[in-house]
């Protein structure tokens, strides 16, 4: 009734009720088609296929995992051909992580959703680089039912020819949920050829300040920083991050995994007077955070984050994008 009203406005053609019954008739005929196929995803596959060669091949394998997911509204993917403007980010009100841009944005309260967040200088993702790359096509998967981005990455060396031959970086990132400070970084991947793959990782933080720590048997990476808010108050940030070097060596015909842990704190805005002190507060703070976590198995952990994600699914609370 509402959209028939609204097109008895328009001139012309649609002045007419027939017109109006078949422009009604396509338009739900348009919906049922979207809501009810995959047909959406499944030629976004296709074009990698096409576009990314041996590797776009696999990318199409590997993603076909998500095409159920989709399909029951639990996620969006996107791929070098699809156009989604949904943010591919991760946050749970204290902080949020950019997957695309490897940005961390913090809070500046303790409580959450209570106040924006400010972008800072550190890069929280460890980006995994495989030197001789000749072909490499990634797709990603924002899955709001668990809380987490998912991406794949497929790539061909200059030793490889076919799609079988591609080293698979499969990654997922989640801001856990019921441990407001915890980041984590899940990191899968498969070697099929048959010669050892040398992988370099990279971090950046342009103006974070890191050192190396280490308490009781635990060793991790110690940085600290600083954000401006718009009234240009001082915002103090700590990152602890589990040890990487700086490569990781696949065997041939292998699976390697790794599972990157981070805590992060902040101070409310700090007067100048006070940095230091606060600065040793938070750092002695992440410390024992770290040590914490480190000693956690990281599956308990999952299933903490999944349950209190589900927890929130039931309650019917409203997730918004940017806290979430």
């Amino acid at each position: 009734m509402w959209f028939q009203q609204r097109l008895k406005g328009l001139p012309g053609l649609l002045s007419s009720s027939w017109a109006r019954r078949v422009i009604v008739g396509l338009l739900l005929f348009l919906i049922f088609y979207w809501y009810l196929s995959s047909d959406g995803l499944l030629k976004a596959l296709s074009m990698s296929r096409e576009s990314g060669g041996a590797a776009g091949v696999c990318l199409q394998t590997d993603l076909h995992r998500w095409v159920s997911l989709v399909d029951r509204g639990e996620g969006v993917v996107l791929t070098p051909q699809t156009k989604e403007t949904v943010p591919f980010v991760v946050g749970n009100g204290h902080f949020l992580v950019d997957v695309d841009s490897n940005k961390l944005w913090v809070a500046s309260s303790s409580q959450p959703g209570s106040a924006p967040v400010h972008q800072t200088d550190y890069s929280p993702i460890a980006r995994l680089q495989v030197p001789g790359t000749r072909l490499e096509a990634r797709g990603m998967m924002l899955w709001y039912r668990k809380g987490s981005v998912l991406s794949t990455r497929c790539i061909l060396t200059a030793t490889s020819q076919s799609s079988r031959d591609c080293v698979v970086i499969r990654e997922e990132f989640v801001a856990h949920r019921s441990r407001p400070n915890v980041y984590l970084q899940r990191i899968h991947i498969s070697n099929p050829t048959d010669r050892p793959v040398s992988i370099d990782v990279a971090t950046e933080s342009v103006s974070f300040r890191s050192t190396m720590e280490k308490m009781e048997d635990k060793e991790f990476v110690l940085s600290s920083g600083r954000v401006l808010t718009e009234k240009k108050d001082t915002v103090l940030v700590v990152v602890a991050t589990k040890r990487l070097g700086t490569k990781i060596q696949v065997s041939a015909k292998s699976e390697y995994s790794e599972n990157l842990v981070s805590v992060i704190h902040t101070s409310e805005p700090t007067e100048a007077g006070k940095l230091d002190e606060t600065l040793g507060k938070l750092r002695e703070g992440v410390k024992r955070e770290m040590v914490d976590v480190l000693r956690a198995n990281v599956d308990e952990l999952m299933q903490e984050h999944q349950q209190a994600w589900v927890d929130l699914f039931i309650s019917g609370k409203f997730i918004v994008h940017t806290l979430t």
